[in-house]
């Protein structure tokens, strides 16, 4: 499951073994009116047509599966560049959930990559922008309001131990000092899935088996 209104295609340099294992991609769909993150999760489950399944989410795709992990039996629950309940949010997000300043977030601007590149001025938001234009699946205004509300929102208290981490020491959306119990990547960004793709590859299939 790919992060926040990504397209699948952030996978597509993972390379397992086929004679062991099969991937299949799952996608985002627009929301319902007022859907709540569970029911989603429930939509986003029948999509999964095989038993015993490891899944595998990114970021808040990492948050989707493990409610999903919660309604139907599966295998194993492993999430990258992710959270695992509240407490490994950084105190920036606690902040803008709690005062609910992410009403005033200008997800329409945001839906409008072409313009922000235009005017963009920061050489290192541009280089974000570029890779958010190449991998954005979901540009609707309402998916974007929903995500972000249901990160921030989102109820977990207390981490589910049998869920599988992979974090980027240099990960600056979920900063690697909030965040317990989970295998480090060095050098490993929020993007890491694009760019550690050669560590995902070494070291999935054993992480996947045991």
């Amino acid at each position: 499951m790919p992060g926040l209104a990504a397209s699948p295609k952030i996978f597509e340099k993972i390379q397992l073994p086929e004679d062991r294992f099969e991937i299949y991609l799952l996608e985002w769909f627009l929301p319902e009116k007022k859907e709540t993150l569970v029911n989603y999760a429930k939509r986003m489950a029948a999509e999964i047509k095989h038993e015993d399944a490891v899944l595998i989410g990114v970021s808040f795709g990492g948050i989707l599966v493990q409610e999903i992990a919660r309604i139907r039996l599966v295998r194993k629950t492993i999430i990258i560049s992710s959270v695992k309940c509240q407490k490994e949010f950084p105190m920036r997000m606690k902040f803008v959930k709690n005062t609910k300043m992410y009403k005033l977030i200008p997800t329409r601007l945001f839906s409008n990559v072409e313009y922000l590149l235009k005017y963009s001025k920061n050489e290192r938001m541009k280089e974000r922008l570029v890779l958010y234009k190449m991998y954005l699946s979901v540009n609707d205004v309402k998916y974007l309001d929903w995500a972000i509300e249901n990160v921030l929102i989102w109820k977990r208290t207390v981490a589910d131990e049998k869920v599988v981490h992979i974090h980027g020491d240099k990960d600056d959306v979920f900063p690697i000092e909030n965040i317990k119990n989970c295998i480090v990547v060095k050098g490993g960004t929020h993007a890491m899935i694009l760019f550690k793709y050669k560590w995902m590859n070494e070291n999935l299939p054993r992480i996947i088996s045991e």
